[in-house]
């Protein structure tokens, strides 16, 4: 077991961090205030353990992504064994390797139905490059090249590349570098407790899916050449649709000849209770983008799966995808990933998740129900969220700047020992697909007692 790291060399590294080290989507003003991060030294099971031997519950599963939970001895093996044989071998000269080949034939048994080929990448971000460039160029060798526009939803996060950027719907992002790129649009998020409150949960999923008929008609059908979406909004705040919406689309799509990318970055590998979200709400998508759960996070691999439809044009056409990574399919990663994907199977984390810590999350949360801050907790498999309001039974959000109560909160939450992530005025939760009732009661223990020691730093927010 590791132990905490000397005052001597944190303070070092700390230093060097601040001269050198820039994380992602970071503020690094405030960075340089806060004297650098908080490192993370070695990390079990559920729980991560920072250099100076305090140890946090992951409620976070690293970035939605640790799905096997921390120390897998095996996935360490199945990298080293890879790496003595051969560590590296591209894809692009008309070679393969043993470990994506099999890994792409195991991904299209999970998949199912006509989804039976798999590209690899590197990050959630190139997987939804690739289904943006396989997307246009499948309708350019099918004779009509209009078809350029995508349709996806305000508040989604598809990325951070400039097409995964653009494909996502947070403005923030949009601002930073004149984005979205052209051919882009975006419709209402399935979000109810934000933009339905109080409307019958049916009309509302009809309403927001007529909103992406709406948007392809005045686009012209002509023109549209899919609609990306997760099942479950994960970044954008755990926004899971209301019965009725998925179906409500898939018709909608079908009806227009759009293709559907659903965007399983998150949502894939057992995290609703199915191998992929897709297959709980029972829709068949054209192209699916995955990563994190892919290889639990312990090395950086995604895929694009696309339908035999869409192949079959690519190979009737002939001619070069001109597109690619230096590592798509590289040999470690792959293995890894198959070797992940072994422990999902062995250990039933998919039908653990939906028959036991699931429905066991969603009851723990109900414990929150009565809590005066508390405007919704929800949840689906293994994730959730709470929604943190100022008056009991409205949507109301505190007064000062929005997206102020979720970190308040959030910071009392990972001072008590519990990683959360803060979106806007709620709490995420995504743990590990191993996580135990113990450990599930201590999330939501952990929250309500961060609420109550947050409150009065809430309510004395100032006014907007």
């Amino acid at each position: 077991m590791a132990t905490a790291m000397t005052a001597e060399n944190l303070a070092d590294l700390r230093r060097l961090d601040m001269a050198h080290h820039l994380p992602p989507q970071s503020d690094y003003r405030l960075q340089q205030d806060i004297g650098g991060a908080r490192i993370i030294s070695h990390a079990q099971g559920c729980t991560i353990t920072d250099a100076e031997g305090v140890s946090i519950l992951d409620g976070m599963a690293g970035l939605w992504c640790v799905t096997v939970g921390y120390g897998r001895k095996e996935l360490a093996d199945a990298a080293q064994a890879q790496m003595l044989e051969l560590p590296f071998y591209n894809t692009f000269f008309k070679t393969a390797t043993e470990p994506p080949v099999r890994l792409a034939a195991k991904l299209a048994s999970k998949l199912g139905g006509k989804l039976s080929h798999v590209f690899f990448n590197c990050s959630g971000s190139e997987a939804n490059d690739t289904a943006f460039r396989l997307a246009r160029y499948y309708w350019a060798l099918k004779g009509q090249p209009q078809r350029q526009v995508f349709i996806s939803r305000w508040n989604a996060y598809h990325g951070s590349t400039v097409a995964g950027a653009s494909l996502g719907g947070m403005k923030g992002m949009h601002e930073q570098g004149n984005l979205p790129i052209p051919g882009v649009e975006h419709v209402m998020q399935p979000y109810q407790f934000n933009e339905g409150f109080g409307e019958d949960p049916a009309a509302f999923a009809e309403r927001a899916a007529n909103e992406i008929e709406a948007k392809i008609l005045e686009i012209g059908p002509e023109r549209v050449a899919a609609f990306i979406a997760e099942p479950v909004q994960g970044a954008g705040g755990v926004i899971i649709p209301p019965e009725g919406y998925w179906p409500r689309v898939d018709a909608i799509l079908k009806k227009y000849g759009v293709l559907l990318i659903q965007d399983e970055v998150i949502c894939g590998f057992g995290r609703l209770g199915s191998w992929f979200g897709f297959q709980h709400y029972g829709v068949k998508p054209d192209i699916v983008s995955m990563a994190k759960g892919l290889s639990s996070g312990y090395i950086p691999i995604s895929a694009t799966a696309v339908s035999s439809d869409i192949i079959d044009v690519l190979r009737e056409h002939g001619g070069e995808f001109l597109h690619g990574f230096t590592y798509s399919g590289h040999p470690t990663s792959a293995a890894v990933a198959l070797k992940n994907l072994e422990i999902i199977e062995r250990e039933q984390l998919v039908e653990r998740c939906r028959d036991e810590m699931g429905p066991y999350l969603a009851a723990a949360l109900r414990r929150l129900d009565k809590h005066p801050l508390v405007g919704e907790a929800r949840s689906l498999g293994l994730i959730g969220a709470v929604e943190i309001v100022s008056e009991k039974g409205t949507n109301k959000r505190f007064t000062g700047k929005e997206g102020t109560a979720g970190p308040i909160v959030r910071d009392f939450c990972i001072r008590n020992g519990l990683m959360v992530r803060a979106v806007r005025d709620s709490l995420v939760m995504c743990p590990p697909l191993i996580v135990t009732r113990e450990e599930i009661d201590r999330i939501v223990d952990t929250i309500e007692r961060s609420l109550n020691e947050a409150e009065a730093e809430l309510r004395a927010l100032p006014a907007a």
